[in-house]
């Protein structure tokens, strides 16, 4: 079974996502089990503080380091703890391989305008990002981890064959266009060699309209 651990200021974010189709799927197949955890259960005052004015100034507060460390610590965690930043390596469909191979890791989600630097250097062991744009937070990039992982484990889905013929899967690139009925719709045609049963060339033809990443 893979942990997937989070750690967030805002747990029941994932509440309602995980609780549907395949990843809930994943975890009803004994394949996954999410452990959610409120980063404000490792402060240590009456507001449950997890942020600051930044050394230097500037606008935005910086989410503190030690509520990160001891959260990780109080959970027992081990590596990989994922940073979710923007300054991270691109996130890919080999990061979901690996990941979804492995017995744990934890998602660190971030908040306000930058998570203090020390998180990134001394607790996480990566960083990944979604892409070159900016999340209100970490959450709904964790999210997309998890979705993209769980979905590559035994019993999250019905029919396997369906993933092995995604975007990326084994570097194949973009798949090719899908097409169901109608066969016509509003004066747009299937293209013909869909309908014509000849699977060798429906396979030429799927081929040739995916596109292999350079």
């Amino acid at each position: 079974m893979l942990t997937i651990r989070v750690v967030s200021i805002f747990p029941d974010f994932f509440a309602g996502p995980l609780g549907l189709s395949i990843p809930a799927r994943a975890k009803a197949a004994g394949a996954v089990d999410y452990q959610l955890i409120d980063l404000r259960d490792y402060t240590h005052d009456k507001h449950r503080t997890v942020d600051d004015a930044a050394y230097g100034g500037g606008p935005g507060m910086v989410m503190k380091p030690d509520p990160f460390f001891e959260a990780v610590e109080g959970v027992g965690a081990k590596p990989p703890i994922i940073l979710l930043s923007p300054r991270g390596r691109r996130f890919m469909h080999d990061d979901a391989v690996r990941l979804s191979g492995l017995a744990e890791f934890t998602l660190l989600c971030g908040h306000y305008k930058d998570v203090d630097q020390r998180v990134a250097d001394h607790l996480a062991t990566e960083e990944l990002s979604l892409g070159d744009f900016v999340l209100s937070g970490g959450e709904p990039a964790a999210l997309a981890v998890i979705d993209s992982v769980v979905r590559l484990l035994p019993g999250a889905m019905s029919d396997m064959d369906s993933a092995r013929g995604d975007s990326f899967y084994d570097g194949r690139g973009i798949s090719a266009p899908s097409y169901t009925r109608p066969p016509e719709y509003r004066g747009h045609e299937v293209p013909e060699v869909l309908l014509s049963g000849n699977h060798a060339e429906i396979d030429k033809w799927r081929k040739r309209q995916g596109r292999v990443d350079s």
